[in-house]
């Protein structure tokens, strides 16, 4: 098939290249402008952009698709579909009409459940067992349109990163598969009574909240790593949490209950087994605590 490609992270990577190695006509790739990163800000082309030029695509990235000129250009690549994974701006309803078959969107939840920027977050925080992949034809609404298929995985202990690289893996075979029986597959309805909304993650939702229980902690450890990464404070110096285990304690939430780094919550505690002190390389937490060492007794903020 002929096909315009519009995806901006590493996570619409595999289907790019997946959409290639099944020997589709990939003729124009979208993603978001290049931005500023590094210590030395300099422009970065998105990962998406990245993977385009190593395969030799053809790469633009507007700033909207709202302007006139802007739909003309993507109508006149005469697509027979468009496929989105993790785009990241609006497709206006002329961008949506143009390719024979409209746009398919590889979107990381089982829909209707966390429609929106942040589902594989949103999943952990709440403590679901399970999410997925849907293939869906994309409309005006926000993830509102109708899904052609799902693919589903446990979310068991993983954190926001290996779940997000699994899902990426998973959602690029099952666009393959989708785009190979498009034929058959019959659109099902979202039922909007159902849905949940998945917003954008807000930096300040990292910092841990010892008054909660260690499960719901130790969620926002997986959800946050690797970014924007869980942290707390502890002599105005900002640790992060990469990794955590529910423990066995109790005390006031937020006090080290001892040299392990076991820190009480509201019901229970966890302990923290990997973390970072600012501007200093992440470590296991024996090898943190004989630097300089968090001692039992303290309270973290």
């Amino acid at each position: 098939m002929r096909i315009v490609f519009m995806g901006t992270p590493d996570f619409a990577v595999p289907t790019l290249e997946a959409l290639v190695h099944a020997a589709h006509d990939v003729v124009c790739v979208y993603t978001q402008p290049p931005r500023k990163a590094g210590r030395g800000k300099k422009l970065q082309p998105t990962p998406v952009h990245a993977a385009a030029d190593r395969l030799g695509i053809e790469v633009r990235h507007p700033a909207s698709l709202k302007p006139q000129e802007e739909k003309d250009a993507f109508a006149a690549l005469e697509a027979d579909v468009g496929v989105v994974a993790a785009y990241g701006l609006i497709l206006p309803q002329a961008v949506l009409d143009a390719p024979e078959h409209g746009c398919l969107n590889v979107h990381a939840s089982i829909l209707p459940r966390w429609r929106g920027a942040a589902p594989i977050q949103r999943a952990i925080l709440a403590g679901d067992t399970g999410t997925g992949v849907t293939i869906m034809q994309m409309e005006a609404g926000l993830d509102t349109g109708p899904m052609l298929a799902t693919v589903r995985t446990p979310i068991d202990r993983k954190t926001a990163g290996e779940l997000t690289d699994e899902l990426a893996r998973k959602g690029a075979q099952l666009m393959v598969g989708t785009l190979r029986d498009l034929a058959i597959h019959i659109p099902l309805a979202q039922d909007d009574a159902e849905a949940t909304h998945a917003p954008k993650i807000d930096k300040a939702e990292a910092r841990l909240d010892w008054t909660q229980d260690a499960e719901q902690v130790e969620r926002q450890v997986r959800a946050f790593t690797p970014w924007p990464g869980a942290f707390f404070e502890h002599e105005d110096t900002r640790v992060k949490v990469l990794a955590a285990q529910i423990a066995e304690g109790r005390g006031d939430p937020g006090t080290v209950l001892d040299d392990e780094l076991t820190v009480a919550c509201g019901s229970g505690a966890l302990r923290l087994t990997r973390v970072q002190r600012a501007g200093k390389p992440a470590m296991d937490t024996a090898d943190f605590q004989r630097g300089r060492a968090i001692a039992q007794g303290a309270h973290l903020d």
